[in-house]
């Protein structure tokens, strides 16, 4: 290991022995200030992002403000780390939550804001330190976050950036000083940090991959629903975990509903993405868009259907695509992360179900119906983990966000997101 990586560790391993005694409280002050810090220069933070990674600059002003809500509401929320008095016939009769240590987060390029500090904040809250490893065109962003940390008053140590490839992954999770780890990735990266952190006895928590339905009923607002629909597709250019990428159409309103969807979704053109006019820009890297084609034509080698073409314009953008699958398409087990939509149609609330669920991956799930039976029997059924009735796909700092299958485990976000990397004590006795 290098010795500035190794010195750090140790750095992160130290801070943690006096950061774990600071109040709750406390702690919460900072987040707000640097809640503050990154209100006030959006545009400025929002430019690092856009030229990291290409994400429309309205778009990435709009993350940088998101995170900023989000540290309010840690900043704000109830201590639930306090210890726990549990009656019995002990004097002693407590459950203490105590953090960790220092907390590697393994984290991607598209959203190089928010899936750091949506990570960072609550596991800095609960009394651990923070060493991020981030994908490597997103530095710029790891080091202004740091920055930001740090102008807010937080002591040196709490939070760092790494500069390191993926290949320095393994050795750093398996420091002593490194007591878990969490990671936002491809299913691939997730076995293979899981496995490391298994291995060594740390905590790890997963947040992989998704290929969420989208479903249309008879009795949905369609003209809403297209809207909400091709958004989820194609903000940050079809990039994100959690977008619609199966809509699954009632076949009662396939004739209806398409012809608005398409309309919508040829309102997303590529453009500058400095602009703040563009909705669309290109994918981060050239290779991510060539794998984004080679998948686009395997799904036409087995039986999919053009409703709209695919086109490549440059090294890493797009006309944005759509496509009719049939069930059986090996495409449906894949995640299609870039702009590119399938369509399927359910002749029945049951196949709809089934097609739904009926992937490898369990994240998110939007069902747009005005039916209160309905909209109960897909909470009841869907295998995500989050349902949205009425709504596309979004996370929000007061619920907990996280998936099933082989879209991870364990909880963002929320109250329940300070207990993930913390050790419930039990104090008994007299």
């Amino acid at each position: 290991m290098e010795q500035l990586i190794e010195n750090k560790l140790i750095k992160a391993d130290k801070t943690f022995s006096s950061w774990r005694k600071m109040p709750f409280e406390e702690r919460q002050v900072l987040i707000a200030k640097a809640a503050e810090i990154l209100k006030n220069n959006s545009e400025k933070f929002g430019r690092i992002i856009t030229v990291e990674m290409n994400k429309p600059i309205s778009e990435s002003i709009a993350e940088v403000e998101k995170c900023a809500l989000m540290m309010n509401y840690y900043a704000k929320a109830e201590n639930i780390l306090k210890p726990e008095k549990v009656e019995s016939e002990f004097a002693y009769s407590e459950v203490h939550y105590v953090p960790k240590g220092v907390i590697l987060g393994v984290m991607p390029w598209n959203f190089p804001f928010w899936q750091v500090l949506r990570f960072a904040v609550p596991a800095i809250l609960a009394g651990n330190t923070v060493v991020l490893k981030h994908a490597s065109i997103c530095f710029g962003s790891g080091n202004a976050i740091e920055e930001v940390l740090l102008e807010a008053g937080f002591p040196e140590g709490v939070f760092q950036n790494l500069e390191v490839g993926h290949k320095a992954v393994k050795e750093i999770l398996e420091h002593d000083a490194v007591k878990g780890v969490s990671l936002t990735g491809s299913g691939k990266a997730g076995g293979e940090v899981a496995s490391i952190a298994g291995l060594n006895i740390k905590k790890s928590l997963l947040e992989l991959g998704g290929s969420d339905s989208f479903i249309i009923f008879d009795d949905a607002d369609l003209e809403e629903a297209a809207k909400a629909g091709v958004k989820s597709r194609l903000q940050n250019c079809g990039q994100t975990c959690t977008a619609a990428k199966r809509f699954i159409i009632d076949e009662k309103i396939e004739d209806r509903f398409l012809p608005i969807f398409i309309e919508e979704y040829k309102k997303y053109k590529v453009g500058d993405p400095l602009d703040k006019e563009t909705n669309m820009a290109g994918m981060a890297r050239p290779d991510l868009a060539d794998e984004l084609e080679a998948q686009f034509n395997r799904a036409l080698e087995n039986g999919a259907e053009i409703i709209i073409p695919l086109e490549r314009i440059s090294e890493n953008e797009f006309k944005p695509g759509l496509i009719r699958v049939q069930e059986g398409n090996p495409i449906l087990k894949e995640e299609l992360f870039g702009p590119l939509g399938m369509v399927m149609v359910a002749k029945s609330d049951e196949e709809a179900l089934q097609i739904a669920n009926d992937i490898p991956f369990g994240l998110s799930n939007s069902v747009w119906t005005a039916n209160k039976e309905r909209q109960l029997y897909f909470i009841e059924n869907l295998e995500s983990g989050t349902v949205n009735i009425n709504r596309m796909t979004s996370s929000d700092p007061r619920f907990p966000f996280g998936g099933t299958k082989a879209s991870g485990y364990g909880t963002e976000l929320s109250q329940l997101a300070l207990r993930e990397f913390v050790t419930a004590k039990t104090v008994v006795g007299n």
